[in-house]
């Protein structure tokens, strides 16, 4: 089967059409009981309802039915890349979001502050989300750790979550992560995947053990989890598969990295959403597309907490009047993954997808919702088909054959 980025790159057109993909992170829900409304229809979303009477809905499912992805592969598989095929660790997106270069041979760790009990097992694995400044803080403790033979970098990332990289010759990313995903369990042994990976799986588990120390007196952030554990693979930007310039107005570090990963501009976002839009609109007539991240609505699915997803929700939809007063030849609203709060997880629930623009085949939906989005005209599709969708839609890709 031919890869859609060769197909892509023959198909190229370029004109002056503007393509804005703003993805709510974990967008996707369930209803509190069966016959009610998830969070995103229980939200209050005018904006988001009218543009889905004007343009097209459907839903997509990020990896392969019944898969819950992670982060990485849920944004690949948005950005037109299989997640199946390029299968980037989290300590990569992780380090590339903190503008940490890299090397070829580096291995990079997403850490988790965790706290433990006198056991030794977790009993909250982010820490009670610490403040930046404390993480900074003990970051600054953790890149004090020597091992011989390796180079050792400890970086902060923000709240609970920072960067570990092994600089050194002959390291492996095929490491097992150290959480567990749970509470009640002691962390898990970093185990190599393979015999190469033993020695480094060694420096790993030498890592924890000094870092155990470091941070014996810090609780609740009184040890950490390894997740992610990478080298950087090689990977074709935007601009060579797509011909688009391309920006991304991102908050958080992981979604900056897997922005500058494929090759996108990554600006600065500020804070808020209101910062972001602020971004985009200054810098409109510089790219020819533009990724704008929303975390919210994840972290309160993650938490459990369904009122809060939906205030979130109706976050998003207040900022869709500054994107249409741009008239953006496409505007993209969706998710990477869905984040039921009734499931405090990410889950394989296929994720609403909205696209408006003036090529669409309109169909009769006129709210934005799981619901509506099962009778939409796009359909159910793989993610990774969204940015054809997109380009097409944008009229930047020449008609294939004769």
């Amino acid at each position: 089967m031919t890869d859609i980025h060769d197909l892509t790159r023959k198909l190229q057109r370029q004109n002056d059409s503007k393509i804005v993909l703003f993805v709510a992170d974990g967008l996707g829900g369930l209803p509190r009981e069966p016959g009610g409304k998830t969070e995103l229809e229980t939200a209050n979303t005018p904006y988001l309802d009218a543009l889905a009477a004007r343009g097209v809905l459907g839903l997509s499912t990020p990896v392969i039915p019944g898969i819950a992805p992670g982060s990485g592969p849920g944004h690949l598989g948005l950005f037109g890349y299989d997640p199946l095929k390029y299968n980037i660790g989290r300590g990569v997106l992780e380090a590339l979001g903190i503008d940490f270069e890299l090397g070829g041979d580096d291995v990079a760790i997403r850490g988790n502050f965790c706290t433990v009990d006198d056991a030794g097992n977790i009993t909250d694995r982010r820490a009670g989300r610490i403040a930046s400044e404390i993480g900074a803080r003990l970051c600054e403790k953790l890149d004090k750790i020597e091992i011989p033979g390796v180079e050792v970098f400890v970086r902060p990332v923000k709240e609970y979550r920072l960067v570990i990289v092994f600089r050194g010759t002959g390291l492996s990313g095929e490491i097992d992560d150290t959480d567990p995903q749970r509470t009640g369990v002691p962390p898990l042994d970093p185990l190599p995947r393979d015999d190469a990976s033993a020695a480094t799986a060694e420096i790993a588990k030498t890592f924890i053990r000094k870092a155990a120390d470091v941070l014996r007196e810090d609780a609740p952030a009184n040890l950490l989890t390894l997740r992610g554990i990478a080298k950087r693979p090689a990977i074709p930007t935007y601009e060579e598969v797509y011909g688009l310039r391309s920006a991304a107005i991102a908050v958080y570090p992981m979604y900056r990295g897997l922005a500058r990963l494929v090759g996108m501009d990554v600006l600065d976002a500020g804070a808020t959403v209101d910062d972001q839009l602020d971004r985009l609109e200054a810098v409109w007539n510089d790219y020819d597309f533009f990724f704008v991240h929303y975390k919210y609505t994840d972290s309160t699915g993650e938490d459990g907490n369904f009122d809060a997803k939906v205030s979130r929700t109706e976050e998003v939809d207040a900022a869709m009047p500054r994107i249409s007063a741009l008239k953006p030849d496409v505007l993209v609203v969706t998710g990477d993954h869905s984040t039921p709060s009734k499931l405090k997880a990410h889950s394989w629930h296929p994720v609403p997808v909205l696209l408006a623009a003036e090529t669409c085949r309109f169909d009769p939906c006129e709210r934005f919702g799981e619901t509506e989005c099962l009778q939409g005209g796009l359909g159910q599709f793989a993610a990774k088909f969204l940015m054809p969708l997109a380009l097409a839609h944008a009229g930047r890709l020449e008609k294939y054959g004769a």
